[in-house]
C-alpha cells in the first residue's frame, strides 16, 4: 500500500551534488567544477554540494550554491574505515551522515541529484535519501564515475560485491563516465551489462574550461610545477622534487596539499627558506593558473590533475599511486602509450626527477598523439542536465509504508 501526498516543488531548478570524500580532495573538487559549469550556463539555478571535506568552502565556489559538510570519514591503514574525528565505529558516523542527508535532500527537493562514484555512498548513507527521492517523484538520479575506477579485476569485483547493477536500475536514471572512451572505455574494461551500457553517457574529459583566478605565484623567472593532490601519499614525490635540480633559469613551485603531514610539509617549509628558487605552498584554491604559467608539470595521477595538465598542453611527467589503487597507474600508463604525458615507474629520486626536468625545459619531452581527447565535458554537463530536468517524471510524489521501504532496501542491497 502506497500513501501519497503532493509535494509542493520550487519554481527554480536546483541540482545537488553528492560526493563521499573519504580521502583526499579529488572528488570533492570535481563536483564544485561541475557546479560552477551548471550555474555558468543557467545564473539562477540554485546548487547544493553535500560533502564530507572541510576544504569544500574553500574551493572556488559560483554563486548561488550552498555547501553541507558531512562528520568526516577517514580510512585507517590498519582498521580501515571510521571516523576521522569522533570517537566510535563506522557505523556511528554513518548513521548520522545518512540522517543529515536525507533530511538535506529532502528539503532541498532537487530536479537533478549527482552522485560521485558511489552509488549508495559510504556504508550505503545515501540509501534512506535516494529511497525517498525515488517515492516522491521529479528527482532525475545520476551517478557520475571518472574515467578509470582500477584494474578491470579489482573493478569487476567491487562492482559485483556492492551490487552497483542492480542499484543503478534501481535508483538512477544515468550514468556519465567523465572521459573519453577512446582513452578508456570502462564499459568493455569492466564488461558492464547492457542495461548499464544504456544508461551511459560519455561527457569527455572535465578537461576544458576550469576555473582560473590569479595565479599565486608572482614574478618573471619561469618555473617548474610539482603537485601532489591532496598530499596524503604524496610526501616522495614532494621531497623528490625540492631537492632535484632544476633547470638552469627556472625555479620550482611545489604545492604540497592540505594533507601532506605536518611534519613533512614543516620540513618543506623550512627547506625552502632562505632560498629562491623554491616556494612551497600547502594549498591553493585553483592549481589551474600554476600549471598554464608552468614550463614543466610533475604530478601524481589523479583524475584532476591529468585533466589539468592534458588541457594546458604543458609537457607532464606523472608520478602515479600504486596502492592501494592502481587507478592512476592505469590512466597514467593509458594516456602514455596515445603519447600524451611521460610516466615514472619505480624509484622516485630527486636525480630522476631532475633529469627529466631538464629535458622538459630543452623542449626534449613533447609528444604527439593521434588521438584528439576531448576535454570539454564540463560544457556538455549543462546540456545533459537541462534534458534531464525537462524530462523527469513530476508525478504526485508518493510516500511507501514502511513495508515497501525495507523490501526496497533489500532489493537495492542484495
Amino acid at each position: 500500500m502506497r500513501h501519497t501526498a503532493a509535494v509542493e516543488r520550487p519554481a527554480r531548478r536546483r541540482v545537488a551534488f553528492y560526493s563521499h570524500d573519504t580521502q583526499g580532495l579529488g572528488h570533492v573538487r570535481r563536483t564544485s567544477l561541475l557546479a560552477r559549469a551548471v550555474v555558468g550556463a543557467d545564473p539562477d539555478v540554485d546548487v547544493l554540494l553535500l560533502s564530507g571535506a572541510r576544504e569544500a568552502t574553500s574551493l572556488p565556489l559560483p554563486e548561488r550554491t550552498e555547501v553541507v559538510t558531512l562528520p568526516r570519514v577517514g580510512k585507517h591503514p590498519e582498521h580501515g574505515y571510521g571516523p576521522r574525528t569522533w570517537g566510535g565505529t563506522l557505523d556511528d558516523v554513518v548513521g548520522v551522515r545518512a540522517g543529515v542527508l536525507d533530511g538535506a535532500l529532502a528539503a532541498f527537493r532537487p530536479d537533478v541529484l549527482v552522485v560521485d562514484k558511489v552509488p549508495l555512498g559510504v556504508g550505503g548513507e545515501l540509501l534512506p535519501a535516494l529511497r525517498r527521492l525515488r517515492a516522491q517523484g521529479g528527482t532525475a538520479c545520476v551517478l557520475g564515475l571518472r574515467d578509470v575506477l582500477d584494474t578491470p579485476e579489482v573493478a569487476v569485483r567491487e562492482w559485483r560485491e556492492q551490487r552497483s547493477t542492480s542499484v543503478i536500475e534501481r535508483f538512477f536514471d544515468e550514468v556519465w563516465v567523465y572521459g573519453d572512451a577512446r582513452v578508456y572505455d570502462p564499459l568493455t574494461e569492466y564488461a558492464l551489462p547492457g542495461h548499464v551500457a544504456a544508461r551511459t553517457v560519455f561527457t569527455g574529459y572535465l578537461g576544458r574550461g576550469r576555473t582560473t583566478v590569479s595565479p599565486v605565484v608572482a614574478g618573471d623567472v619561469p618555473y617548474v610545477l610539482c603537485l601532489v593532490g591532496g598530499g596524503q601519499d604524496g610526501a616522495a614525490l614532494a621531497e623528490a622534487f625540492a631537492a632535484a635540480p632544476l633547470p638552469a633559469g627556472h625555479r620550482g613551485v611545489l604545492v604540497t596539499g592540505p594533507y601532506l603531514p605536518e611534519a613533512t610539509r614543516d620540513r618543506l617549509h623550512a627547506g625552502a627558506v632562505g632560498r629562491d628558487d623554491l616556494e612551497v605552498h600547502a594549498f591553493v584554491p585553483d592549481v589551474v593558473p600554476l600549471v598554464e604559467g608552468s614550463a614543466a608539470v610533475v604530478t601524481m595521477g589523479g583524475y584532476n590533475s591529468v585533466c589539468e595538465l592534458l588541457a594546458s598542453g604543458r609537457p607532464g611527467l606523472v608520478v602515479p599511486r600504486t596502492h592501494p589503487r592502481a587507478e592512476q597507474l592505469v590512466r597514467a600508463c593509458r594516456l602514455a602509450d596515445l603519447g600524451l604525458l611521460d610516466v615514472l615507474v619505480g624509484a622516485i629520486t630527486p636525480e630522476r626527477v631532475g633529469a627529466w626536468l631538464a629535458r622538459a625545459a630543452a623542449g626534449e619531452t613533447l609528444r604527439r598523439s593521434e588521438v584528439d581527447v576531448d576535454l570539454d565535458g564540463l560544457a556538455r554537463v549543462p546540456e545533459l542536465v537541462d534534458r534531464l530536468v525537462h524530462t523527469a517524471a513530476r508525478p504526485t510524489a508518493t510516500t511507501p509504508c514502511p513495508q515497501d521501504q525495507q523490501e526496497e532496501e533489500h532489493r537495492a542491497t542484495a
